[in-house]
């Protein structure tokens, strides 16, 4: 990401206008830094997180104070020191660990911050809006995700099978972007759901620094419970424990990578944030790419979905179909950084990411000349 974003830094451009008002003029634009910028991110990524937010901030010629998450302060305090080390200006990049009530709300409503830059729940979202509206601020916004993974029965599965687990069981499914609502035709539910249990049985749950382990615990205890009270909801609720559905030992925060089936659309587990490795699926029997469309789109989120078909003109009919920020095609989600990443709807403000995300970061100024 850092790397990325520095070829871009010679490259901020303006544009010159023509004008249609009578006499002699020359028209352009030009982008400046927004300012100071809050960056505050979450614990899930917490490495990845700081470089998608400090990069294209520094890239355009802004200052950062960026709060790490409580739970994981020790990534950012390490790269802050490499900053140091790169010789970095003092007072260009800096770290204020916290908590989020005191640290964070103060950096959101702070009148000498221009903009905020904000990855995390939807609930925060809406309290970092709250709190720029003092100054007015800039805000832009990564939030919450509940990504469809749409399966049609011309799916290769020897790739859709192993890709829809990656996308929700990669992090333990703690990524917004995972693909936690699954949707496959009904001539492929059966193999599909076979294959994913099998998948889902051969992961390696553990110590994330004992080797041969595929996946780690879950942050605290907090998101254990969380996540094992979203999976006894689905239960009393009618769904099916495919596989996993419970805790792994009696030590630590280990979650097996659950599937449910029989899930219903006003579920809870269909319809809120989980941010554990719990895949919610469900057949569809039908061809007609709007009302498939109108079930993946069932949600207050747009963060991210992926689309499995061998037919291309299904896949482009349905991509436009999908109201999601990202969308994979026999693929659920890439990290390039040249890929945009944002949401629709419930999701957030803006993209982060590639040329767009510089764009979060710069004020355009318009000049005209009277010559």
């Amino acid at each position: 990401m850092f790397r990325y974003m520095a070829g871009w830094a010679t490259k901020i451009t303006g544009e010159t206008l023509s004008i249609s008002t009578p006499g002699n003029f020359h028209a352009f634009t030009l982008r400046e830094p927004v300012g100071v910028v809050g960056q505050i991110i979450p614990w899930n990524a917490p490495l990845l997180m700081a470089a998608w937010k400090l990069a294209p901030a520094l890239t355009t010629g802004c200052t950062v104070v960026l709060k790490p998450a409580e739970q994981t302060p020790l990534a950012a305090l390490r790269l802050g020191e490499l900053i140091q080390e790169a010789g970095f200006p003092d007072g260009v990049v800096n770290i204020v660990t916290g908590f989020g009530p005191t640290a964070g709300a103060a950096i959101a409503a702070h009148p000498d911050v221009d903009k905020v830059a904000f990855t995390g729940s939807t609930e925060t979202g809406r309290h970092i809006v709250n709190a720029a509206t003092g100054n007015f601020k800039k805000v832009s916004l990564e939030l919450g995700g509940k990504s469809p993974v749409i399966v049609f029965p011309d799916a290769d599965m020897s790739v859709a099978i192993p890709g829809a687990a990656q996308a929700i069981f990669a992090n333990s499914g703690q990524v917004c972007s995972a693909g936690s609502r699954l949707f496959v035709h009904k001539k492929a539910f059966d193999r599909m759901i076979e294959g994913l249990t099998q998948e889902a049985g051969k992961i390696r749950v553990g110590h994330g620094l004992t080797e041969g382990t595929q996946m780690g615990p879950v942050i605290s205890q907090v998101q254990l419970e969380r996540i094992t009270g979203y999976i006894d909801q689905g239960k009393a609720a009618g769904a099916t424990v495919a596989a996993g559905g419970a805790r792994v030992g009696n030590e630590g925060y280990f979650i097996a990578p659950t599937i449910l089936t029989d899930t219903k659309p006003d579920m809870s587990v269909m319809q809120e944030e989980i941010f554990g490795p719990v895949l919610c699926a469900v057949s569809f029997d039908d061809d007609d790419l709007e009302r498939i469309a109108k079930q993946a789109n069932e949600s207050i989120y747009g963060l991210a979905g992926s689309i499995w078909t061998r037919d291309l003109s299904t896949a482009h009919k349905m991509m436009r179909r999908i109201r999601a920020g990202r969308i994979g095609i026999n693929v659920h989600g890439s990290v390039d950084a040249a890929i945009p990443t944002g949401g629709f709807k419930q999701s957030g403000w803006g993209r982060e990411k590639g040329h767009e995300g510089l764009h979060l970061y710069t004020e355009v100024k318009s000049v005209i000349v009277s010559l």
